[in-house]
């Protein structure tokens, strides 16, 4: 089987489209079947990471140039039209492959209309979104938040013979997740021992910073804080620099081994993006601080499980109100252990086993 994932990454999406993009293509590939990547060379574009990974990775060019001329909120992401996209997309297929038997799409900006473009180019199409803001022409739609309305938020905007996976069940995870969940303790500390920092691949509102501020505030000193930045993170070497003053600071740049924080880690402080249901497999509570506009419903649905706190948007959230988070935890105001729990029964870490095996039945 030959599957083509059209994906981007840039300082404006961040980069958790193409990692879980990726997570699907590992599978994919270890069972044999032929995996090509299409992405842009935004600013921020990860590339050489998808080529590093051992992936064929087809560049669109840089448009230099932003042209909304589509419906959807995130148009401008392209940074050049859906038509033009398409027409590229088409050109690299025919190419190189005439036809593939699987094309599957991670953005936010592209929707039914160049989908139908690419309709002669692939015998299936499946689209990963987490908006429901779009109409799309797709065999399956995967949704892997949570929200309170699930079971609705596609309805009129995919084809009625389309099989929609959604929930936290189909979870795309790592195998590093997977593996480290397997001998995974229950967290029964209901101490703040450690706290794991991270605001996705780029962070461009610099909140890695602010959140260490406010850890500054509080008498941390037994607190072990581990801080997580990505390679496009324009504010990393400010960053770095800032937890070197601090013994109990550990700074870590580009890493591979996120479960192994997150099994150690009992409280994070982070963003509302897909790295959720990484944490929801390590049993890992959070301070939520949305980051992007995307993450704002699923930032509040996820604060009424009883599991994440959420603060609010990021240019609303300030570092008093970030000790004043901790200390609810710290003053068991919020049980960790519980919370904790919850997020295990939540995500079980075979997400991307039940996809691919939705994939197969086509």
């Amino acid at each position: 089987m030959k599957a083509v994932f059209r994906v981007d990454a840039s300082f404006q999406i961040g980069t958790g489209h193409v990692m879980r993009c990726l997570t699907l293509a590992e599978e994919l590939k270890d069972r044999g079947h032929e995996v090509i990547f299409i992405s842009r060379k935004l600013k921020g574009h990860l590339c050489d990471l998808i080529n590093q990974r051992g992936y064929r990775v087809y560049c669109l060019p840089s448009q230099n140039k932003i042209i909304n001329n589509c419906d959807t909120k995130h148009a401008q992401w392209l940074e050049t039209s859906w038509e033009i996209d398409a027409h590229q997309t088409i050109e690299i297929i025919e190419k190189n492959f005439h036809y593939v038997d699987w094309l599957i799409i991670d953005h936010y900006a592209l929707d039914h209309k160049w989908e139908n473009q690419l309709i002669n180019y692939s015998k299936h199409i499946m689209v990963i979104d987490d908006l429901a803001d779009r109409k799309h022409l797709c065999d399956i739609l995967l949704d892997q938040n949570y929200y309170l309305n699930l079971e609705d938020r596609y309805k009129c905007l995919v084809p009625s013979n389309c099989k929609l996976l959604l929930g936290p069940e189909y979870a795309l995870l790592r195998n590093e997740f997977i593996d480290l969940r397997k001998i995974l303790n229950n967290k029964k500390n209901d101490e703040i021992k450690n706290i794991l920092v991270f605001f996705g691949g780029s962070d461009p509102t610099n909140e890695t910073l602010k959140t260490l501020h406010a850890l500054n505030l509080l008498d941390n000193n037994k607190i072990n804080i581990d801080v997580v930045v990505g390679a496009s993170n324009p504010y990393k070497y400010r960053i770095k620099d800032y937890c070197s003053r601090f013994p109990n600071i550990n700074f870590h740049c580009g890493i591979d081994y996120m479960a192994k924080l997150m099994k150690q880690s009992n409280l994070a402080i982070c963003a509302g993006g897909s790295t959720t249901w990484e944490r929801y497999c390590m049993g890992l509570p959070a301070i939520l601080i949305s980051v992007a506009y995307n993450q704002i419903e699923i930032c509040q649905a996820l604060s009424s499980l009883g599991i994440d706190y959420y603060l609010g948007k990021s240019e609303e959230v300030n570092e008093k109100d970030i000790v004043s988070a901790l200390y609810k935890f710290q003053n068991k105001d919020i049980n960790l252990s519980h919370a904790s729990m919850k997020a295990l029964e939540i995500v079980d870490g075979l997400g991307k086993y039940r996809v691919i095996n939705e994939l197969f039945k086509f």
